[in-house]
């Protein structure tokens, strides 16, 4: 029969690391982790290929896996010392997706899965902790009803806040047993009128839906989009791991964090994560609550109490943490993202991923761990996506700027972004299509907000931490993004935020800077960055290695010595019509168009004007050919001649087309009538490029004497010029 199911524990794996595919990256992860030695609580993996069989048979269960799990589950029981299902000594497991690829927070889990009423009572008097078990209780209804059910999980939290406000406290940690098992039964009241059903009390039957419910969760909306957005196949499926619980939240010796092992923004060797005491996992990724730093270094770096820190409140606890994070790192050879919960003093780590980093974090690592000898400079290139080296030259605001800030967050994705503020993934979609520029505002993002932050070039939260669902998936997506910035109010139904007395509404621009964490109203001035540092030593490496030539697309002198900076072997086009987007380049060549065919016809009057402009747009070609030659020197420089959609250069707008009309001596009227004879439908197939050079041969010939002045020019003074000349759109050898 197929072996559908995998068990690690008690120092044992049935997987390991090279089974990703087949046990998800969370599993094999889970299995490799167990066979060197790391404390991780002790579980089974059902395979991605059982997911695949039960789409592919029409939501059936496989044949064989039910045995399969019920054999595992009583190893695991075994390993340890509890039953599942037994409220004398129970076990509570989790029930977590894992796709091969890494998707956070596109797919589902569910903790403290197997409690009832009845064992919930029982686990109050087994641990003397009456406000953890109700604590457990409530949580597991909530997740496995908003999960495996349906209920929105927002519908759950207003009964938590109503609960908050009659006790008039502010924190969940704030609310004791009492409190939580009167909520839990207005949780249940809440499912059964929601869905019709009782809630399901029996462990095995919950188990099962769970199961169902996270292969069902491969193809929920969120994980699609995510998939399309990052092309990840559609037929890989999802393992499920059965983990047995551990609870970070029994009390002030317990809690849960995230850590990486270097920073994920900036690619530092330091340890960057955070911690929440009394707390389970979800609360750390969802930002519900604002957690605190690891270590002292971070929160004074931060302005935050040193003394609430993971290195203060458990110090032996910190000190493991940090030696196992050395082990998965090296043992790994990459950044590693690290999920763990401590137990009344006991670390347990639950999870261990190549950690998601910026752009340029991504080029640090790869380049340090060069020198530090964990990779070599094949595997840095090769690790270092080509998009992210586009990604490090986006602007930063420039820090010469000192306007204030209207609002500080957390700096969670580098790169600084201006937008138009929106508050719906919607309308950020909407926005972003029709060619604007949009941030996403948010109280904090969830996995539905996908799309929209796809969209935004930018995302700002008012709540949430470094290791947030925005967080993480803006540096995956390489946005600047500032999250938790508290002192924003952010108001979905007025469409609008308060930041003390300042409102700003949406449609209203803003700048974040997410290597800050500043919020700006308004514009404000960018830089683009220089390339240096281990950017320079990469693409160095790479250089060493590749085959191809690489020539820029530059029209202007300020492109092509950009060019040059970054490593171009010359220019492989240099467009000449875009040599006159400027303002005030442009009046010369609308009057070139608009007066060529009265100059073609001999019309004494409009040729003088004709060959004045040409006169003029030579001139400014001369200059632009001499500064482009010059930066290129001893490099080739492609140079296209004239390829103008003319009506796109044209004057639509009464102020342009009267200051056309004085110009060219010709009528307002004769000028839109001329405007409206040039608009081309398909410009591709229009008067354009050897054509028009063929209708005009004067314009092509004062191009080629511009360059050929130019070159001239650079020869003498000794300036090696290397100019090529492509004509445009030739069609065949007459033209």
């Amino acid at each position: 029969m197929k072996k559908w199911v995998y068990f690690y524990g008690g120092g044992e794996a049935e997987g390991d690391a090279s089974m990703r595919q087949l046990l998800g990256g969370k599993g094999a992860g889970l299995h490799e982790m167990t066979r060197i030695g790391v404390p991780v609580p002790p579980g089974f993996t059902i395979t991605t290929e059982a997911c695949i069989w039960y789409f592919q048979h029409g939501g059936k269960m496989p044949e064989g896996l039910e045995e399969q799990v019920k054999e595992a589950m009583a190893r695991l029981e075994r390993v340890k010392g509890q039953r599942f299902g037994d409220p004398s000594n129970p076990l509570l497991v989790s029930v977590r997706s894992g796709a091969p690829v890494s998707m956070p927070g596109m797919m589902d889990t569910i903790l403290n899965l197997g409690i009832n009423p009845e064992i919930r009572d029982s686990l109050a008097k087994l641990t003397g902790n009456p406000r953890f078990a109700a604590d457990a209780w409530r949580r597991f209804i909530q997740m496995f009803a908003n999960v495996v059910m349906g209920v929105p999980s927002e519908k759950f939290e207003a009964l938590i806040e109503e609960k908050k406000k009659e006790k008039g406290v502010k924190e969940d940690v704030e609310l004791g047993a009492e409190d939580w098992n009167e909520l839990a039964e207005r949780f249940l009241e809440l499912v059964k009128a929601e869905t019709g059903r009782e809630f399901p009390l029996d462990p095995w039957e919950q188990l099962w839906m769970a199961i169902e419910a996270v292969f069902k969760s491969w193809n929920n909306e969120r994980a699609i989009a995510y998939r399309e957005i990052n092309k990840i196949p559609h037929d890989m499926g999802t393992a499920v791991n059965v983990v047995s619980m551990v609870f970070g939240n029994m009390g002030d010796d317990s809690g849960t964090g995230v850590l990486f092992t270097r920073d994920p923004s900036t690619g530092e060797k330091r340890i960057y994560g955070e911690f929440l005491p009394n707390a389970q996992g979800e609360d750390v990724v969802a930002g519900i609550r604002t957690p605190f730093p690891l270590d002292r270094a971070t929160a004074e770096r931060e302005g935050k109490d040193p003394e609430r820190t993971l290195e203060v409140l458990m110090p032996d606890v910190y000190q493991e943490l940090i030696r196992i994070a050395g082990i998965l790192e090296r043992h790994y050879r990459d950044m590693q993202d690290v999920e763990f919960t401590v137990e009344r003093g006991k670390l347990w780590i639950l999870q261990t991923r190549n950690g998601k980093r910026t752009p340029r974090a991504e080029i640090k690592i790869a380049v340090d761990m060069v020198h530090e000898g964990l990779i070599t400079e094949d595997e840095a290139v090769l690790r270092v996506r080509p998009e992210s080296v586009e990604k490090v030259l986006h602007p930063a605001v420039d820090p010469a700027y000192k306007g204030e800030p209207i609002a500080v967050g957390i700096a969670a994705s580098p790169g600084a972004a201006t937008g138009k503020v929106v508050f719906t993934p919607q309308e950020a979609e909407e926005l972003a299509g029709k060619g604007e520029k949009v941030i996403l505002v948010r109280v904090e993002t969830s996995p539905e907000d996908i799309k929209g932050m796809a969209a935004a070039v930018g995302i700002l939260t008012s709540r949430g931490g470094k290791t947030s669902h925005a967080a993480v998936v803006a540096r995956g997506m390489g946005k600047p993004a500032v999250v938790g910035a508290e002192e924003i109010t952010v108001d979905y139904e007025a469409k609008e935020f308060r930041v003390g007395d300042k409102v700003v509404k949406e449609g209203e621009v803003i700048t974040i800077d997410g290597g800050t964490g500043r919020v700006y109203l308004g514009e404000v001035p960018m830089l683009m960055p220089e390339i240096g540092g281990e950017l320079e030593e990469l693409l160095r490496w790479a250089d060493e290695r590749r085959r191809l030539g690489v020539r820029a697309n530059a029209d202007t002198p300020e492109d092509a010595k950009r060019a040059r900076e970054f490593g171009a072997e010359g220019i492989g086009l240099a467009r000449t019509e875009h040599m006159f987007f400027e303002a005030e380049r442009i009046w010369p060549f609308r009057e070139m168009i608009l007066l060529a065919p009265e100059a073609k016809r001999g019309e004494p009057e409009a040729k003088a004007k004709f060959e004045e402009a040409l006169g003029k747009i030579e001139e400014l070609q001369t200059g632009d050919f001499y500064e482009i030659l010059k930066v290129m020197e001893g490099l080739p420089v492609i140079i296209r001649l004239l390829d103008p959609p003319l009506h796109e250069f044209l004057p639509r707008e009464p102020e342009t087309v009267k200051e056309m009309a004085r110009r060219t001596g010709l009528s307002e009227r004769e000028i839109e009538l001329r405007v409206q004879a040039l608009e081309e439908a398909n410009p591709m197939l229009g008067h354009r490029g050897v054509r028009l050079a063929i209708t005009f041969p004067e314009i092509y010939e004062m191009q080629a004497r511009a360059i050929a002045r130019a070159t001239a020019r650079l020869k003498k003074e000794g300036v090696d010029a290397r100019p090529k000349i492509m004509i445009p759109l030739v069609g065949f050898a007459e033209e």
